[in-house]
């Protein structure tokens, strides 16, 4: 056995971000990372715009309280004529500043008499207040998104501000799911003598698609030579391929040697973790396979700690994790395990605190327990008694 650590550093180094570039929809890109710099086409403002409803008005011409004719009003859209010397221009937020104003004084410091003068009722107001000048948010040519850049909502703002429709990404990985084992049944079957519903399958898909990859469900291969390698040669046609079940020292569990006539190399296989101890990873060319053990709680870890951050590789993520927390125990804990122990946890706030407590479980095949976790707590091998408080390692599922 090797460590997870050791595991993982195998997996990435088989891992690089996917190529060629596509070219990808804005509208569509949330949550890739580009492929490209981004430069503006474009001053923003493209012209001095007022950041308040207000006057328009030449410095030189404000003095507390003495009113001045409005020679015009201009909304944002609207081209304004010039400011006449001596008067005021009212103007609404986002509209241009006349050519010749200075100075923008917001609507709230004056008072509109009944002959439709303004009066000003704050005095002079500095040079540029309220004024956002031409291209103080960037100017022509300057660089706004740099590749690399993992796209949020923000930024698909701003990459439709400087004209951009699509852009070029790092694609998003695409991974075939495939459960193995005779005893399986999909979910809208009832199970008869000796037999389970296939809850890997579908837990395994919302992973991948909560990891970003783009998942396909392959089914369920039963526990057969020639029915395992058909499904096995479909999977491979994905960068990734992921199995359930199967892999373990089993009479029937044929997957290492199935891989193995398909032409995969075997990089590991069985790890110093508990729950996941027979996690398999192999490769055949660029393609990644996958093994994960057939108990749900064992493949969930497997590919929190493996799979997700592979294919946050493969999608370009400079940081592909998985990304460990210290938070302190809720309570005292007693603990002992021959290996280290990702126990399913919660997290609790109090007094501004985040706490983590480990949530009751019996075991790998507790997939109810695993439901009201939303952390993973990492628990040293050996005999121990926690106290309260004490700082623990936990990865957060989000």
């Amino acid at each position: 056995m090797i460590s997870v650590a050791d595991a993982l550093h195998l997996v990435l180094q088989h891992c690089a971000p996917l190529a060629p570039a596509t070219i990808s929809p804005v509208m569509d890109a949330l949550g890739l990372v580009l492929a490209e710099d981004v430069a503006s086409d474009l001053d923003m403002p493209p012209f001095d715009k007022a950041m308040m409803d207000g006057y328009a008005v030449r410095r030189s011409d404000v003095s507390e309280g003495i009113p001045l004719m409005v020679a015009a009003e201009v909304m944002a859209g609207q081209v304004p004529p010039p400011l006449p010397a001596g008067q005021a221009i009212r103007i609404m937020t986002g509209a241009p500043i006349p050519a010749g104003a200075d100075a923008v004084v917001r609507v709230e410091q004056t008072k509109t008499l009944d002959d439709g003068r303004v009066r000003f009722e704050a005095g002079q107001p500095k040079e540029g207040h309220h004024i956002l000048r031409r291209g103080a948010e960037m100017t022509t040519g300057q660089v706004v998104l740099t590749a690399g850049t993992v796209l949020a909502p923000q930024h698909v703002g701003l990459l439709a501000s400087v004209g951009r429709s699509s852009v070029k990404a790092v694609p998003t990985p695409s991974i075939s799911i495939l459960a193995t084992g005779d005893e399986l049944v999909e979910a809208n079957q009832r199970p008869g003598p000796g037999q389970l519903r296939n809850s890997n399958g579908p837990m395994l898909h919302a992973q991948a698609t909560r990891a970003g990859a783009a998942p396909r469900y392959l089914g369920i291969a039963r526990d057969e030579p020639a029915a395992l390698r058909s499904l096995i040669q479909e999977g491979m046609k994905s960068p990734m391929l992921m199995l359930a079940g199967g892999v373990s020292m089993g009479q029937r569990d044929l997957v290492p040697d199935v891989l193995k006539e398909l032409g995969v190399e075997a990089h590991v296989h069985h790890v110093a973790m508990k729950p996941g101890k027979p996690f398999y990873f192999g490769t055949r060319g660029e393609s990644l396979v996958f093994g994960l053990p057939g108990n749900p709680v064992s493949s969930f870890c497997c590919f929190e700690l493996f799979v997700r951050p592979a294919i946050r590789k493969l999608a370009g993520f400079s940081d592909p994790g998985p990304n460990w927390r210290q938070l302190p125990l809720a309570d005292d804990l007693v603990h002992s395990s021959e290996r280290p122990t990702y126990h399913p946890a919660m997290r609790e706030k109090w007094d501004r605190t985040e706490y983590v407590r480990p949530v009751p479980w019996f075991g790998s095949p507790d997939l109810r327990g695993i439901a009201k976790a939303d952390a993973l707590l990492l628990l040293p091998p050996g005999a121990h008694t926690l106290a309260a408080g004490t700082p623990m390692p936990v990865l957060v599922l989000d």
